[in-house]
């Protein structure tokens, strides 16, 4: 029998069955936009959904590196990744409860 060791206060296990997989990702695709459309158009589609939905924006906007994490701070969002892809950047968003108390 395997000894089993309780993890260390405050450290969070990920285990692959919490991994999010491609398909619980919801793409807003805003390669091309312009400030402020990249914003916009991730608030009208976020709008709807539940809490802790997970979002991916795409867009090749350079003040999208600005205002996605603005927009992310100012309504209770988490950036959990920004990443740097070909010719665009790649936003990670958890959906938070509304704005920041």
């Amino acid at each position: 029998m395997e000894a089993i060791t309780p993890p260390l206060p405050g450290a969070e296990k990920v285990s692959e069955e919490r991994m999010p997989s491609p398909q619980d990702w919801l793409i807003v695709d805003v390669r091309g936009l312009k400030c402020p459309l990249p914003v916009l158009k991730t608030q009208k589609r976020m709008a709807p959904l539940p809490q802790g939905t997970l979002v991916a924006v795409l867009a090749s906007d350079p003040m999208a590196r600005i205002d996605i994490p603005h927009f992310c701070n100012e309504h209770g969002h988490s950036l959990i990744a920004q990443s740097e892809e070909e010719g665009f950047v790649r936003y990670e968003i958890r959906k938070g409860g509304g704005r920041p108390g």
